[in-house]
């Protein structure tokens, strides 16, 4: 265990052999006891006593509803007074309810802890001598760890050894550019933007590499500090903008209606503690208390079928923007190429082949030891000559500055430098070219040569990197500042093939209404000729640098025309993505790169693959398990089904039960006695909340997954106002029946409507659940059997003995002969209204355009 840990409080003032001895390590790490022992010791910062309780606190939180807890402390208070029995059949309702929206939302956070194992984020730990790949949340204090470019930094840590080594620690500094960390010593009053020796959690590995000792984990770190502010920054999405404006809607709605029915009873000299107890049902009956119980089994069920589709679902609520999605920005290789680098070709300056540069080439991609990539094993593979007995003495990592990677190699005989890159970078630290004889020249000599060359094989689809090298005659390694003077050597020419079915995956997109741009730090010659292999008829494109001479206004008129944006830096597929969100659009992005993490946090739906680098992986909402576009298609087609499913609820929320509890309201103005009593509106709520309880696994139109879907409070609204007042007239039908052709008495009167608001609120659920005529969209299984249920359970409730409980009485059967043509009007007339509508909302869209 740790010898002294107070002595680690500035860890950063300790060389490398203290802070070991301290934490009772060593260079080999830890062995698999020690970590286990220290794991219990220092529990990870997602984990603590709190999950013990999820389960009770979620359970409690079915209870956050102010309207809900005055109903219990009403009816409490009901219950002092001497109506016990009135009391206990309230309190149970409401217990039934909450109990049916905590089992609906535990089962939906267990299924989605189960799919977030599989995206837990590695990291490479010394253990028992060797290298093991960790959960990152199991590293413990004293693990040494190794990290390089695109790893996420699990823990607090103190740099053993370092090479080329940059950080991104924006969360904690605020600085936007790389961080150079090196092995050291710093004062103890340093800032933590000057512990230029340390790496904090959360903060990820631009390039380079480095060992490390883990120093502290958990709620101990930096991150662990300052995570809850951290949490505070999640944006919202657009759906959950739209959840929070509906409740606000429905919460002034409700209060104003509450104190308007509660005032009116009282002038009308009803019991005052009857009209509260009333009016609080009442209000309970407008608000859709399962709503969030039934956005989180839509969602939970949705990640669960995703999950099958290879698609992982990190964060719930992106699945709703997933399905309003209407621009998805890509990178290309991989997603719209097959990822799969191949060497087209060595040449030289003059667009010869040349082993030579193959050869060179192979040298810097085998000996170098920092971030391997697709280009490096291509090379190596294609490679098939003599492997020379060259050992590497130093090594300049790449960056995304630089654009180049350098290795300083070495035999017997010479000492060479070796560099290759990004063709532009590569030429811009070099002074002479090598021509096919031999002959070293001045770069400028040849230069419009190799443009030409660069440019013919740009527009031929075929991406070129350069190459370079340079002798060295001292011994000294090789740094970043002595890449320049070297000697252009040539081509190497890459291919990377589209995917075989890209071309009809990026019509289904095109049909499923979300159009695709490729954003991608390639040369825009290559990327217009990929696009236009792929279907993109006139592609329009913009460069990094006319983006970089844009103004922000500039950029938002154009960015939504443009279809491609090639040479990007890696800050500038952020503004890109900013500016598209500006002009009205949902913005998807897929990267899987170091470099796309900001934008991947910008996005609306930030997609990675499994295959990513950490920091990717961390910062998107979807990760797919197969790096293809086509299993994205039908993610989006997913989240269409759980947009339109959670809708369903609201529509059905906003018309029978608003129409319900709006002619309740308006009968006890007229009525002499309360046309239900709380406790049969609470019976009403909960049988007709059943059946909506099923909505998640109903079937979607094929209308509702044509195009991109968005949240619209005007439309629910008009929706809400428009089904509420149809209900309310035909309520109001059922009155004038009850009261004028079977001259109701008090408990056959409150029996009849109690009756009639179930069957009409249950089976407008099938109208209301589609767009189209309902014979035409039939439920699905589980909708289906739960309407019946609830039915039939309407139906003898009051002939069981039960009915005595909530004072019901037995109707004569004149009653069904006269109600069931009202229930039958009242669903035609409904699907009659809806038509309408929706001609009438289509009409104003079109108009709108």
């Amino acid at each position: 265990m740790l010898k002294d840990p107070g002595s680690l409080r500035y860890f950063w003032n300790l060389g490398a052999e203290d802070t070991l001895h301290l934490l009772s390590s060593r260079p080999a790490g830890l062995n698999s006891a020690e970590a286990e022992t220290r794991l219990a010791a220092n529990p990870p910062l997602s984990s603590g006593t709190k999950t013990e309780y999820t389960a009770f606190f979620l359970f409690l939180l079915q209870f956050r509803s102010p309207v809900t807890l005055l109903l219990i402390v009403a009816s409490l208070l009901s219950a002092a007074l001497g109506d016990l029995a009135d009391t206990l059949i309230i309190l149970l309702i409401v217990l039934m309810s909450s109990l049916l929206g905590f089992w609906q939302e535990y089962h939906a956070a267990k299924a989605v802890a189960g799919l977030l194992k599989l995206v837990k984020l590695r990291s490479p730990v010394w253990r028992n001598g060797v290298i093991k790949e960790t959960n990152a949340e199991e590293v413990v204090p004293g693990d040494v760890i190794n990290l390089s470019a695109g790893d996420i930094i699990p823990a607090d840590c103190l740099i053993l050894e370092d090479e080329a080594l940059f950080v991104d620690e924006a969360a904690f500094t605020g600085e936007t550019f790389p961080v150079e960390k090196r092995q050291g010593i710093v004062s103890a009053e340093s800032p933590l933007a000057q512990r230029t020796n340390t790496l904090w959690m959360g903060s990820h590995v631009i390039s380079g590499k480095a060992t490390a000792v883990v120093v502290r984990t958990g709620a101990d770190t930096e991150f662990g500090h300052i995570s809850a502010d951290l949490k505070k920054a999640v944006p919202e999405t657009d759906f959950e903008k739209g959840i929070r404006k509906f409740g606000y809607m429905l919460m002034e709605i409700t209060l104003l209606l509450v104190i308007i029915i509660f005032a009116i009873n009282v002038l009308l000299h009803k019991p005052v503690l009857n009209s509260l107890l009333f009016s609080l049902a009442l209000a309970v009956g407008l608000t859709p208390q399962l709503l969030p119980a039934i956005i989180s089994v839509n969602l939970a069920t949705s990640a669960k079928r995703m999950a099958g589709l290879k698609v992982i679902v990190k964060r719930l609520s992106s699945i709703e923007n997933l399905g309003s999605m209407n621009i998805l920005c890509s990178d290309k290789t991989g997603t719209i190429t097959e990822g799969k680098i191949q060497i087209q070709d060595t040449l030289g300056i003059s667009g010869n082949p040349s082993d030579r540069v193959l050869r060179y080439a192979w040298l810097n991609a085998s000996l170098q030891s920092s971030y391997h990539n697709p280009v490096d094993e291509a090379i190596c593979t294609h490679y098939q000559g003599p492997k020379d007995n060259y050992r590497i003495r130093s090594e300049v990592p790449y960056d995304f500055v630089r654009k180049c990677l350098s290795v300083q190699i070495e035999n017997e005989s010479e000492c060479l430098a070796i560099t290759k890159g990004a063709l532009k970078q590569v030429l811009a630290i070099c002074s002479r070219a090598e021509r096919k004889d031999g002959t070293v020249v001045a770069l400028d000599e040849c230069r419009a040569e190799i443009d030409r060359h660069f440019k013919n094989l740009s527009q031929q689809g075929l991406r070129t990197i350069g190459l370079a090298y340079k002798k060295l005659a001292s011994q000294s390694n090789f740094t970043r500042a002595d890449e320049k003077d070297m000697v252009f050597l040539g081509f190497i020419v890459l291919l990377d093939p589209p995917k075989a079915n890209i071309t009809e995956t990026i019509g289904k997109l095109n049909r499923l209404g979300v159009g695709l741009k490729i954003l991608t730090g390639d040369n825009v010659l290559v990327t217009k000729t990929l696009a236009a292999r792929i279907g993109f008829a006139y592609p329009e494109a913009l460069t990094g640098g006319q983006i970089s001479k844009m103004s922000n206004t500039a950029l938002l008129q154009r960015a939504s025309r443009t279809d491609i944006f090639a040479e990007l830096e890696p800050n500038q597929k952020e503004r890109i993505i900013m500016m598209l969100k500006r002009s009205g659009n949902v913005v998807g992005f897929m990267g899987d790169g170091i470099n796309d993490a900001p934008a991947l946090h910008v996005a609306e739906v930030g997609i990675s693959v499994d295959t990513a680098v950490d920091v990717a992986r961390e910062a998107a909402d979807i990760v797919l398990l197969s790096q293809d576009l086509e299993v994205l298609a039908d993610g989006i087609l997913e989240g269409r089904k759980t947009f339109t499913n959670t809708m369903k609820y609201i529509f059905m929320a906003t018309s029978a039960n608003f129409g319900n509890m709006f002619s309740m309201a308006g009968a006890s103005l007229f009525l002499p006695f309360l046309p239900l009593l709380p406790k049969q509106i609470l019976l009403t709520n909960i049988l007709t909340d059943l059946p909506e309880m099923a909505i998640a696994t109903d079937r979607v139109d094929q209308v509702n997954l044509q195009s991109p879907q968005r949240w619209d409070l005007r439309f629910i609204q008009r929706f809400m106002i428009i089904f509420g007042l149809l209900s309310s007239l035909f309520d109001y039908l059922t009155f004038a029946v009850l009261l004028w052709a079977l001259h109701a008495s008090e408990e056959t009167f409150q029996t009849g409507w109690f009756i009639e608001s179930v069957f009409s609120a249950t089976l407008i659920v099938l109208v209301v659940r589609t767009r189209l005529p309902f014979f035409k969209s039939l439920p699905g299984r589980y909708l289906l059997a739960a309407t019946v249920v609830v039915l039939v359970a309407v139906l003898i409730i009051p002939l069981s003995p039960i009915a005595v409980w909530f004072g019901f009485s037995v109707l004569p059967l004149s009653y069904y002969a006269w109600i069931t043509p009202v229930v039958l009007c009242y669903m035609l007339g409904a699907e009659g209204t809806k038509q309408y509508f929706y001609r009438r909302m289509m009409h104003k869209q079109l108009h709108t355009r």
